[in-house]
């Protein structure tokens, strides 16, 4: 599709023009006479600049040299560009009109800024030709704007805009397509990732440039109305020309992303200040803005080796050569749409990482899962439980049966949850509870437990606060009285749900680092399972025993 959009515009260029002269300049007369439309008038002192003719009547005269015309080009069509209300008169002829001029006191009815007419072809022939405009402007008497003429076989001029609609329709269906998929992605995702968010937001935006660029084609728009068209695509280029290197900025990591936003969002404000009015231009110099933001931040990824960093640049330059050699209103689609191409490549990357990442979640939430198992079910922990469970029997069926029950809910309770990624906190201290008492009988210690400020509606992952316990009564070493105190306290605030668990007792003395043991690794593990990186974990030994807090950030 762009490969023959680019081959259009290169054969219109190629292509001998039927006007020998294209670039004549009309001359205006403010005023009314009819003679004025004659092949032959002496127009020798009419003015090259119209002025303000307020509400008045003028009239504009061209002399065009036409070639000879091929057969194949008749019937011929003559295009103008013009701001007002006229009548087209071709050597006196009258051709056509474009609004109507105010007459008999009614108002003036605004034509479009781009019209077509058929020219008899009796009165085609070599040389000169003349075209006179009666016209008015009274909507916009102050705005000057030259006259443009464009002369090609009548069908081809009129049937051309829609061909070139079809095609850029096709686009921005797919550009809603993709908006529209990319919007549903991020509100059905639990991971609402900012660049699904920014992509289909560049993509809903630029369906709404090619709608908006192209609406000539589908409405009729007085020329009085012909700037706000304009300004409504000023605004969404300068849009996409802020959206497209904060896409790159999230993709690539750029650190002095903030700073860079800043610096290229001041950028495109002041050059709408001193451009304004310029659209053309405004637009362009908005492209390249984004295209120098744009570079320095692909540039940096590359130099930070991320991945996709080769086929952003090269994008980037296939990009900026498309708007330095290519017609404006379809090099500046055809450049954004590469971007947005690039765009794709780089999100399917990230998409792939997130599989990756996701497959290793699976593969870690199973080893998990075996290892909160395996925390219950080791050989030392079977026989030395066994061997205390028969001395209780023997020595107190009662209490014997007591500690049975216990390391049976323990089991049970370790069984319902080992499959669970997070859990009710309320289940969590019950299978503490039991394991103290577990531990009771087989160690003869008083173990007390205390809890503060518990909020029942809070989930965990499985089994973090029962290793804590777990480590508390391996390393510690009951006080006068055969107790070891457990206390475990929570809080909320603005940033984070915080757990500090304290065990009272006296330290063992510690052989090697217990932040390297395993106990700390499986809650590091299951923190990161369920929170990615919005947690904080710490722990250390203090004068009454040892201390563990837990912080879980609010996003």
């Amino acid at each position: 599709m762009h490969n023959l959009i680019f081959l259009l515009t290169l054969l219109g260029l190629l292509a001998t023009p039927i006007i020998r002269n294209g670039d004549t300049a009309p001359v205006y007369k403010t005023g009314d006479n009819m003679a004025w439309a004659a092949k032959n008038y002496n127009d020798k002192d009419w003015l090259e600049t119209r002025g303000n003719t307020s509400d008045r009547i003028f009239w504009s005269r061209t002399h065009l040299d036409l070639r000879e015309v091929k057969k194949e080009l008749i019937p011929l069509g003559l295009q103008i560009e013009s701001f007002g209300s006229f009548e087209v008169y071709w050597d006196g002829v009258l051709i056509g009109r474009n609004g109507k001029l105010p007459e008999n006191g009614n108002p003036e009815v605004p034509g479009t800024e781009s019209s077509y007419y058929r020219v008899p072809e009796h009165l085609i022939s070599p040389g000169l030709h003349t075209v006179a405009l009666r016209s008015s402007q009274s909507l916009y008497p102050d705005v000057q704007r030259s006259i443009g003429f464009y002369m090609h076989n009548y069908t081809t001029l009129v049937t051309t805009p829609l061909i070139i609609m079809a095609y850029m329709n096709l686009m921005a269906g797919a550009f809603l397509i993709a908006a529209v998929y990319y919007f549903f992605l991020y509100l059905n995702s639990r991971r609402r990732q900012k660049d699904i968010l920014v992509f289909a937001t560049i993509c809903l935006l630029f369906f709404a440039l090619l709608i908006i660029e192209y609406l000539k084609f589908h409405v009729v728009i007085p020329y009085s109305e012909f700037f706000i068209r304009l300004e409504i695509i000023g605004w969404l280029t300068f849009a996409n020309a802020l959206l497209v290197p904060w896409y790159f900025i999230i993709q690539f990591n750029f650190r002095r992303g903030k700073w860079l936003m800043a610096a290229l969002l001041l950028t495109l404000l002041v050059l709408y200040w001193f451009n304004y009015g310029h659209y053309d231009l405004t637009a362009r110099l908005y492209s390249l803005a984004m295209l120098i933001a744009a570079f320095i931040v692909v540039l940096n990824g590359i130099l930070q080796k991320e991945k996709g960093g080769f086929i952003a640049l090269a994008a980037l330059l296939a990009s900026a050569l498309v708007n330095k050699f290519v017609f404006y209103d379809f090099g500046l689609f055809i450049s954004f749409t590469i971007i947005v191409l690039s765009m794709l490549y780089l999100h399917s990357i990230r998409t792939s990482i997130i599989e990756a990442e996701h497959q290793n979640a699976v593969l870690l939430s199973s080893r998990l899962q075996l290892e909160l198992l395996k925390k219950n079910i080791q050989p030392h922990f079977l026989r030395n439980t066994l061997t205390s469970m028969m001395d209780w029997v023997e020595e107190s069926p009662k209490e014997g049966a007591r500690f049975i029950q216990a390391l049976s809910t323990e089991f049970d309770i370790m069984n319902e949850i080992s499959e669970q990624t997070l859990i009710p906190i309320t289940k969590e201290l019950e299978l503490c509870r039991q394991h103290m008492s577990v531990m009771g009988f087989r160690k003869e210690i008083n173990y007390i437990w205390e809890q503060t400020g518990i909020d029942e509606t809070q989930v965990i992952p499985p089994a973090i606060i029962h290793t804590l316990l777990e480590n508390g009564i391996t390393h510690s070493k009951p006080l006068s009285g055969n107790t070891i105190q457990f206390i475990l306290r929570y809080s909320l605030s603005k940033e984070a749900h915080q757990y500090i668990f304290e065990t009272i007792a006296k330290n063992r003395q510690i052989v090697t680092d217990r932040m390297g043991g395993n106990g700390f690794k499986y809650i590091k593990a299951r923190l990161t399972e369920s929170y990615g990186q919005n947690w904080k974990f710490e722990s250390h030994s203090t004068e009454n025993g040892w201390i563990s807090v837990i912080q879980i950030l609010r996003s």
